[in-house]
């Protein structure tokens, strides 16, 4: 008798309380596939739901005597490697998710299965057609047809010339149809082939190009990462460098050396804006070996281009966020690019900080984690002050530029002097001047729309979502109201109060405001804007920053995706609209966010041979930290936020575990925070290092109809902790007296 199989499963569909490897016994028919890191179906549960599943172990025994079977095995090999389902069960104790919470994290969607088994995105095959014959007695067929069949005479003589070629090429090449290549396919003259293709996401392509040479600083930065690339164990750095210190160069310097030792890299960026930028970059450097991921490819394109990294035909893999988990074998490097930006932190389950993760994988591949920025994380500058990351500077530009000079505009005295426009006449004339020379101009404000809201002057009525605690935002494009939030919108035909019939307030200022604002004072100049509204098709923010690079246009308005990264040397000009807007947003990292925000945006002016200036408006022009993002001075912020912190008793003093529950009942909600906190209080009584926040709303109360509330624990992380948390949740989500309560947890280190 053969012996048992018992496959461990990880089940799809279950919350994070019932989530834990179910046993399942393997039919004989199916043992020779079933295997670590495959996906099965499954039965689940008393009515035996056909589910999805994946196997996480497989053992020869199991603590039940009756055990269900597995229905079938959907993936022909394992879809992912033992090392990545170790990754899969850290995320589930450090993210407080559910293991298939980490696997629709790690994998595209075009590899996932729908409910009867077929993969929703096949493989791209490609028709190839070549000759049949030798190629001299196609020469002569081809001269005997010139007359009778004169198109098959001419894809005699093309194929003569090229050898293999696909169908849609040779007919596009040539005029013909496909029904012409089937006709001699049938007279034996020529053969056709089915093979699989890579669908590859399009971008300027660079000729193969040297290595970028260093400066003495770089070489200086190079030397010392190397060692630590070289050493074979896990390592991590900062890299601080000022805007246009020329961090990339070293990055590619040591992307380079990693692949000599046979050991391959990622690379990590913020924004999906930067990605064609630092692909084109990197694939003049590297060629095919690079591969890119991000939301905004095409599902077919993400699937392939994860599947050429798996396959180990791409071994450097740039992309965004969800680019950490990408299937790469002797992981060498890992670097965050701007690893301070909010983006790396995931608000979805699981709710993974990229750095986080990146740790995880550089001590368990024994890999170098490099971290670049010019205004890093309070966090890991402390840590590297600390010791705990090796530290290395570059303090000037890599063209020897001065960094730009800075303007302030007081927007007070623009009101006084009766300006009721979004641009002060400072930066106006600076526009019309950069407009004459030829050259180009940044303007930065992060909030898209027209209009922050609409209200009445006379009864004070403000147009607000229905469903969640914010004012609507105008859009003039298309003339409606849109909640942020939810996606509510409305329309409004009149200028007049639906309540009193008084006349409309338009408040605030978006891009598409300071974009109508822009044409009627600079009428005739071409002005390109780039938000959420304006890049929401896949590559069309590829397609505007090719724009503005090739045809010069003048003026690039936008929110923070044109803050960071983007390298544009005739840029010599960057306007702040409004510098004040994200420094009183109540999270405790809005200085160090506005801070990062405006030294980022000030560093994309003067990057090439002209100087560069910035002109920032504001209303507290002598604000600290708006002054000192001006200096472009981190030391001065690092050193007075690092206080302010640790009065706080903020990270990096501490961690952050921050409970959120949601509800349609906002008492409800608010007692189940309150039992929370009478349950953190009992357990952790006599921990010192500990203190409980809350409940507190979040900053926006009511989302989707639902109130949201949170209990912030602050402490020492540590396994113990760790596991009370789980507790909660857990505890929190299957009390009686809180259904219709949804509660999650989420670390901030």
């Amino acid at each position: 008798m053969p012996e048992r199989k018992i496959a461990r499963v990880a089940v799809s569909g279950v919350t994070y309380w019932v989530d834990r490897p179910f046993d399942y016994l393997v039919p004989p028919e199916l043992v020779d596939r079933a295997a670590p890191g495959v996906r099965v179906f499954v039965p689940f549960g008393r009515g035996n739901r056909r589910t999805e599943g994946l196997i996480l172990a497989v053992q020869a025994e199991s603590s039940r005597t009756e055990l269900k079977a597995v229905l079938d095995v959907l993936d022909e090999e394992p879809i992912v490697s033992e090392a990545q389902i170790r990754l899969l069960i850290w995320l589930r104790e450090r993210c407080f998710c559910t293991i298939y919470d980490g696997l629709k994290a790690m994998l595209p969607t075009g590899l996932w299965f729908d409910s009867k088994g077929a993969c929703r995105v096949g493989d791209k095959t490609v028709r190839l057609v070549s000759l049949a014959i030798p190629a001299e007695e196609a020469i002569l067929i081809s001269a005997q047809k010139r007359r009778s069949a004169p198109v098959q005479s001419n894809l005699l003589r093309i194929l003569c010339e090229t050898g293999r070629v696909s169908v849609p090429e040779l007919c596009a090449f040539s005029g013909a149809k496909t029904q012409s290549v089937n006709a001699l396919e049938k007279a034996g003259l020529v053969k056709t082939e089915e093979i699989t293709v890579f669908r590859r996401p399009s971008y300027r392509e660079r000729e193969a190009t040297p290595l970028p040479e260093l400066n003495a600083e770089q070489q200086n930065a190079y030397d010392g990462l190397r060692e630590k690339l070289e050493s074979g164990k896990p390592e991590a750095a900062l890299l601080f460098g000022v805007t246009g210190s020329g961090k990339t160069a070293v990055y590619v310097h040591l992307i380079s050396h990693a692949l000599s030792m046979g050991k391959t890299a990622i690379m990590l960026v913020p924004e999906i804006a930067l990605t064609p930028q630092m692909l084109e970059t990197f694939s003049g450097y590297f060629g095919d070996k690079t591969a890119v991921l991000h939301s905004s490819l095409s599902v077919g394109e993400r699937r392939d281009e994860w599947m050429r990294i798996k396959c180990g035909e791409a071994r450097v893999v740039i992309g965004t966020r969800s680019a950490v988990f990408a299937p790469v074998e002797n992981l060498g490097i890992l670097i965050m690019d701007e690893e301070q930006e909010d983006s790396y932190r995931s608000e979805n389950n699981p709710r993974f900080h990229t750095r986080n993760v990146a740790k995880y994988l550089c001590a368990h591949n024994n890999a170098l984690m490099l971290l670049g920025s010019a205004t890093p994380d309070i966090s890991s500058m402390y840590a590297a002050q600390e010791g705990r990351y090796s530290f290395y500077r570059l303090d000037k530009r890599y063209n020897q530029m001065q960094l730009p000079s800075v303007k302030f505009v007081d927007m007070k005295r623009e009101l006084r002097a009766g300006n009721g426009t979004s641009l002060s006449g400072e930066l106006l004339d600076a526009l019309r001047q950069r407009i004459e020379s030829g050259e180009q101009s940044i303007l930065f404000l992060n909030r898209r729309g027209t209009n922050k809201l609409i209200n009445c002057g006379e009864c004070g009525y403000v147009y607000e979502c229905p469903r969640c605690s914010v004012s609507l935002t105008w859009h003039s494009a298309n003339r409606r109201l849109i909640c942020h939030y939810c996606g509510y919108s409305q329309k409004i035909s009149e200028d007049i109060c639906p309540d009193c019939g008084g006349k409309l307030n338009y408040i605030g200022t978006g891009t598409q405001k300071v974009e109508e604002e822009l044409r009627e004072l600079l009428p005739g100049v071409e002005i390109l804007r780039m938000d959420a509204d304006s890049v929401g098709a896949a590559g069309s923010h590829e397609a505007i920053l090719s724009r503005f690079r090739e045809e010069k246009i003048p003026i690039l308005l936008g929110t923070q995706m044109v803050a960071k990264g983007l390298d544009f040397e005739n840029v010599t000009l960057v306007g702040v609209i409004s510098a004040d807007q994200s420094l009183y947003s109540g999270d405790f990292r809005a200085a160090e966010r506005t801070f990062s925000l405006l030294t980022q945006v000030i560093g994309r002016s003067g990057r090439g041979e002209k100087p560069g200036e910035a002109i920032i408006q504001t209303y507290t022009p002598e604000n600290r930290v708006i002054r000192l993002a001006a200096e472009q001075d981190y030391e001065g912020f690092y050193s007075a936020e690092l206080e302010v912190r640790r009065m706080q008793s903020a990270p990096p003093f501490c961690s952050l575990y921050r409970f959120t529950a949601s509800g349609m009942d906002e008492a409800q909600v608010l007692r189940c925070c309150t039992e929370i906190r009478q349950q953190l209080r009992e357990v952790l009584r006599d921990r010192e290092d500990v203190q409980i926040l809350g409940p507190a709303p979040l900053p926006v109360l009511r989302v989707n109809n639902r109130y949201r509330y949170s209990v912030t624990l602050a402490c020492k992380d540590d396994r113990y902790i760790r596991g009370w948390v789980a507790q909660t949740v857990i505890q929190s989500n299957t009390n009686r007296a809180f259904r219709g309560v949804s509660v999650y947890a989420d670390c901030e280190i």
